[in-house]
This record gives structure tokens, sequence and C-alpha cells, in this order.
């Protein structure tokens, strides 16, 4: 069983950065993929970054292109989403998820694992 559990949201102004943290615990192969997700109130979640556990195949939502960073620590069993020049429009829950589909980290259907989530407000 993998449990996933996010932490570093907050309130920041636009222009600022975050960095987020889901603490990762359960055994996962090399098989397995991680992402971010944020849903904002009244819209579906969708996938702001994604890779293998393996550091291969990083995917970017296009809106975030360029300003968002996700990464892990294999070390401590981390994976982080570094969020730069941030947006009022960034602002949403951001959740932590992992996944083994053989079809890849398409959408939120294809992640098995959840973190309870964490709120980015972005304001100005």
């Amino acid at each position: 069983q993998v449990q996933l559990v996010e932490s570093g949201g907050g309130s920041v102004q636009a222009g600022g950065s975050l960095r987020l943290s889901c603490a990762v615990s359960g055994y996962m192969n090399s098989r397995y993929y991680m992402g971010w997700f944020r849903q904002a109130p009244g819209k579906e979640r969708e996938r702001v970054a994604s890779l293998y556990t393996d550091g291969s195949r990083t995917w970017y939502a296009d809106a975030v292109k360029g300003r968002f960073t996700i990464s892990q620590d294999t070390a401590k069993n981390t994976l982080h989403l570094q969020m730069n020049s941030l947006k009022a429009e960034d602002t949403a829950m951001y959740y932590c998820a992992a996944g083994s589909s053989a079809l890849g980290p398409l959408a939120a259907w294809s992640f098995a694992y959840w973190g309870q989530g964490t709120q980015v407000t972005v304001s100005g």
C-alpha cells in the first residue's frame, strides 16, 4: 500500500514561489509514476506535472511549463513541485498521486494512490 502526504502549500503574492513536497511510504517499483494534480473550485482536476520513478518521461501541462519543476529525492522518498512565477490562476488544491497503469500517467483515472491535498492561494 502506497501512502502520500503533501505539504508546503500556502498563500503567496503573484510572482512568488512555493515548493510542494509529497512524502511517500510503501513500495513502488520502476513501473510506477508520480504526479501533481490541481483542482480549483468548480473545475475538473487537472494534471500539472508527472514523472516515472526511474526519473524518466517528465511531463508538464502547457500552463506551467517553464515555471514549475517536478523532481524526486529518492533517498528521502519525497516528490517535489517547485512553483515559480506564480499566477492567480494557479490557485487550487494541489494533490500528489501515484500509479502504475500500463497506459501511463494519462489522467486522474490512471493514478491509484492520492494524498489529501495542500492548498495553494495566489493573490494580486
